[in-house]
């Protein structure tokens, strides 16, 4: 490496870019103008151009799916009991938090925290589930957001509750020039009528939509019995009346449901394989809804993988998250990649079109970021492998390999070089 990268027009030279739109591009050139790839190509490049030596120059990553309220949590929680005990100490921290006199400031700060991570780990673009209205989001030097306004409420005092909080914070949201979506939680905790609003103005404003979905199979007995350790928790959370027991909808319906969006996240997944009605209206509506996996957060709640085998051969598009930092010991999408690739479930090259073309699919970002293509914004990871290896896309996974710098539409928000 030879220069120093700075916002503004600029030439790259590279050893090797993975474009996500065809073969590696080997010993070639960028142009970046206006926040933009101009062009692109292999060879000398047009005039002068900064040399990044060995470098691989990748999209910028996309987090499909993350909780960045908890970005200032030093260790996960504890995942005794797999979700439902996890859940229960989420809950917990949510309340103290809540409680807090600064409470609006510890959110803001761990949001803040959770950006300068997930830019620094090559990260680019997120999706974030958000229980509020966060400060902030439409910030031109850090990751771009797509916040999901996330709901959740099994009684109707709850529900209205929840729909008049998200109706409000959905209007500060884009009023304040931020990227928008609704994210009712999970067939655990979403009464039908609640769901049935949510994703109705959801389809009503145009609005990408995610949920929590066949996560767990305490998911699936609490729905198909009323019982089992989900039930227990809500009753000791004060969220299930036994006088008055709220209707929930199972996984296929839920999917039915969410395919009536433009876009949608079924997130997790990870049982899916379980339930073949589901599966399959999953993939009936392939055109629109994708799935998010977050390997690490499932690997240490449920003890598995989602099938991935299944929905690639259901032609699913599948995204990469890391939850958040109250599952998963940081938010590396890279971290994630590995993982998925230790485990046999995918190859370097499939793991990290999940992580930038599939992740920007599901995000709606499809026409802006993803892939290095003129017209596109200059999202891009600069990688510097401490070795030479014969194919890119183990050498961009080595964990010795380094981000270098980071760029989102041209302007640097990470690294330098």
């Amino acid at each position: 490496m030879t220069a120093t990268i700075t916002a503004g027009d600029a030439v790259f030279r590279f050893r090797r870019a993975l474009t996500m739109t065809g073969p590696v591009c080997e010993d070639g050139w960028l142009r970046v103008a206006g926040g933009r790839i101009v062009s692109l190509g292999a060879g000398r490049p047009p005039g002068a151009a900064i040399d990044l030596g060995d470098a691989i120059v990748l999209p910028g990553l996309v987090n499909a799916h993350t909780h960045l309220e908890f970005s200032d949590l030093p260790v996960p929680l504890d995942a005794a009991g797999g979700l439902p005990g996890w859940i229960g100490r989420i809950v917990q921290v949510r309340r103290e938090r809540d409680a807090a006199a600064d409470a609006a400031v510890l959110r803001q700060a761990a949001f803040e925290r959770g950006l300068a991570e997930s830019a620094a780990a090559g990260v680019t673009t997120i999706g974030d589930i958000a229980t509020d209205a966060v400060a902030a989001i439409a910030w031109a030097g850090v990751p771009r957001v797509r916040t999901f306004r996330e709901a959740l409420g099994l009684s109707p005092a709850a529900g209205e509750l929840a729909w008049r909080s998200l109706a409000r914070d959905l209007d500060r949201l884009t009023a304040g020039g931020g990227a928008a979506g609704i994210s009712p939680h999970a067939p655990y905790s979403v009464a039908a009528p609640l769901g049935r609003r949510l994703l109705a103005l959801a389809a009503r404003r145009r609005l990408p939509v995610a949920m929590h979905v066949a996560e767990s199979l305490a998911e699936r007995d609490l729905i198909a019995t009323g019982s089992g350790p989900l039930h227990r928790l809500l009753e000791d959370l004060g969220a299930w009346r036994p006088e008055s027991p709220p209707r929930l909808l199972p996984a296929a319906e839920w999917i039915t449901r969410l395919a009536r969006a433009p876009r949608g996240i079924v997130v997790h997944g990870t049982f899916l394989d379980r339930d073949a009605d589901a599966l399959g209206r999953l993939a009936r509506h392939r055109d629109r809804l994708g799935v998010a996996v977050c390997p690490r957060t499932t690997q240490a709640l449920s003890g598995t993988l989602p099938p991935l085998r299944l929905f690639r051969e259901a032609g699913i598009r599948v995204a990469i998250g890391t939850d958040s930092r109250a599952s998963n010991p940081d938010l590396s999408v890279l971290a994630e990649c590995r993982a998925l690739v230790a485990a046999g479930a995918a190859s370097p090259a499939e793991a990290l079109r999940m992580a930038t073309v599939d992740g920007a699919w599901a995000l709606s970002f499809d026409r802006r970021c993803g892939r290095l293509a003129p017209g596109l914004a200059a999202d891009l990871v600069i990688l510097v492998p401490e070795a030479i290896r014969d194919d890119p896309w183990e050498a961009a996974l080595a964990p010795t390999t380094r981000v270098a710098a980071v760029m989102r539409s041209g302007r640097v928000i990470a690294g330098g070089i």
